[in-house]
């Protein structure tokens, strides 16, 4: 973040943000370039045809990440994925959905979420060169200005991310305890005893070392944590259900302490303005694959990447120790090898470990721990509009919905854009872009959980509860006269007797992060990328996946001897002023103390 904003009120914005990240008729029918910064040392170099091959195995975030480092430091790289670059971050068409010389309606997994915290995908996105952009793909983050948390029965909070003030010059415990206790005063409806609690439990994490937070607080549930049983509806509404839902898409009784508190302290020192790449909550100003993975594929292709599309990996041979080739399957069953030097297991979690066979497990333990890593389902629904319909500019935390809806629309950030008359038939004008989180509660329209309902049940609970959220107050929002059309991700089958999601999210109980295994393997030219693989940020997200392809690339390059400089991994931000507090901790834990904070 460059400062400008960091006020109290915008603090008050970026905390909030951990909280959020045609009638019923309608509702049946589905729906010249700057140059890139400077490259590393032995980057760019012609290949000779003797130079390392590398078989990176999977094109989402971490594998484009691995193959972009790789190939600037003069490697043969090929990139095979089974549906498309970008994985579950891509944008997708609507079939069937262009007329008159337009694009199709752009659809997607779920919308996109760059807060300013990220630091590695951002330096990724300057070095993707865009049209008229000096900063790469970076010039089309867009910020938003304000969050809302939408309550059903009660009054909606809104809350900006810039007004008047000053953050406190130095982050002391009692300036993070009266900027804490200012934010959880905009919402009004917490106890006084209850904010100061809440206050109280966040500051342990703040000043916990590192061998608490991964001993005792990765092994504390949130909702145990900051005591949510016995508080206030509010509370556990807003401070324990909300965030852990709608974020790490984990439940508060389960959801690891430090996976959700590492969340929360890098918003804070975000909307503080300290360590930051920008402000808190930032989208692209166009669809993805416009804005960022079609201009990155372009450029990797430059570089000389080569891409397999449409084959899925089934099988890792391993003999003298080292992956030997790839099995590769195609659409017909038919099953082909791949060979290389090097091999970058860049695939998510549920799919990466169908891959390791019993030899390849008994070669790394690690490998094996990852049976334990869970996944559930956090998928998107976009529903486009005949009228243009910003409900703010920013995401909405639709915080009482009971399938963990945030939503946002999109069309408001696409400023170089005619959405009317660039995309889809001309009469939608704008795409509200919704991700539900939770899959296994019932709704309130038809009493099912998502994946007992059919697609088309799944598009009007999922307006039905947005409503409730939105037209409560006795102004319509939303409006059935309005929707064109829907879109829900094809990766979801729902309706039947097995609900199948086929890109899942990493979730975060208790105990996860000693699971997740380290981006170099025992195996010597096996390596691992992807958002479960362990990085600073220990959350599921496109930043983790990025850092996770800088530290598989540069354990390739330690493994070989590459004299090529290695990738730079940026870590969370931590505020010099509590190094003292964490080191007095420190003290504390080897003498099986409690933190200095920790009152109980």
């Amino acid at each position: 973040m460059d400062g400008t904003g960091s006020t109290r009120r915008g603090f008050i914005g970026g905390a909030a943000a951990v909280a959020a990240t045609a009638g019923t008729a309608a509702l049946g029918g589905p729906a010249a370039a700057a140059a890139p910064r400077a490259r590393p040392a032995g980057a760019g170099r012609t290949r000779a045809s003797g130079a390392r091959t590398v078989a990176v195995l999977g094109g989402g975030v971490a594998g484009l990440t691995a193959a972009h480092e790789l190939a600037e430091r003069g490697f043969r790289v090929t990139v095979y994925e089974k549906k498309a670059p970008g994985g579950k971050a891509r944008s997708m068409d609507v079939p069937g959905s262009a007329r008159g010389g337009r694009k199709p309606l752009p659809g997607e997994h779920g919308f996109r979420f760059i807060p300013g915290f990220y630091r590695n995908l951002p330096d990724t996105l300057r070095r993707i060169p865009f049209p008229g952009n000096a900063d790469g793909c970076h010039g089309n983050l867009v910020a938003s200005t304000e969050v809302m948390l939408a309550r059903i029965g009660h009054e909606d909070i809104r809350l900006p991310f810039r007004s008047v003030g000053k953050p406190p010059p130095l982050l002391t415990p009692d300036a993070l305890r009266r900027a804490l206790t200012g934010f959880l005063d905009a919402f009004g409806n917490i106890p006084v005893h209850e904010t100061a609690y809440f206050v109280s439990r966040l500051l342990v994490w703040l000043t916990s070392c590192d061998e608490r937070r991964t001993g005792a607080w990765e092994r504390t549930p949130w909702w145990e944590f900051i005591g949510a049983a016995r508080m206030s509806p509010n509370y556990q509404r807003l401070l324990a259900i909300g965030i852990t839902r709608n974020i790490v898409a984990t439940k508060a009784e389960v959801a690891s302490t430090k996976t959700v508190s590492t969340c929360i302290e890098a918003f804070l020192f975000n909307a503080l303005g300290r360590g930051a790449d920008g402000e808190p909550d930032r989208v692209l100003d166009a669809p993805t694959n416009e804005a960022w993975i079609d201009p990155w594929v372009a450029h990797l292709r430059s570089l000389g990447v080569a891409f397999e599309i449409g084959s899925a990996v089934r099988d890792l041979r391993i003999a003298g120790g080292r992956i030997t080739e790839a099995v590769l399957q195609d659409p017909s069953g038919a099953k082909r090898s791949v060979t290389a030097d090097h091999f970058v297991s860049a695939m998510p979690v549920e799919h990466a470990r169908t891959t390791w066979n019993a030899q390849v497990r008994a070669a790394d333990p690690q490998l094996a721990r990852c049976d334990k890593l869970q996944t559930d389902w956090m998928t998107g629904i976009q529903f486009y509009l005949t009228e243009p319909t910003p409900i703010l500019h920013g995401h909405v935390n639709h915080i009482d919905s009971p399938w963990s809806i945030t939503s946002v629309g999109q069309a408001q950030y696409w400023s170089e854009r005619d959405f009317r008359a660039d995309y889809g038939d001309g009469v939608a004008a704008d795409c509200l872009s919704v991700d539900v989180s939770e899959w296994d509660k019932p709704g309130i329209l038809y009493g099912k959980t998502a994946k007992q309902c059919t697609r088309e049940e799944v598009a009007r609970e999922v307006w039905a509860q947005m409503k409730a959220g939105l037209n409560d107050t006795g102004r319509t929002v939303l409006s059935d006269a309005k929707i064109h059309s829907w879109f829900l991700d094809p990766a979801v089958e729902i309706g039947g007797p097995r609900p199948v999601n086929d890109e899942q999210l990493l979730i975060h109980p208790t105990g996860t992060w000693h699971n997740r295994p380290s981006a170099r393997t025992a195996i010597p030219n096996l390596f691992l990328c992807g958002d479960y693989v362990a990085t600073d940020i220990d959350l599921a997200t496109m930043e983790g996946a990025n850092a996770s392809a800088r530290a598989a690339v540069n354990a390739l390059l330690d493994e070989t001897g590459s004299r090529s400089g290695r990738c730079a991994i940026t870590p969370l931000y931590r505020a010099p002023e509590l190094a003292l507090p964490r080191a007095e901790d420190a003290v504390r834990h080897g003498l099986g103390l409690p933190n200095a904070f920790d009152l109980g």
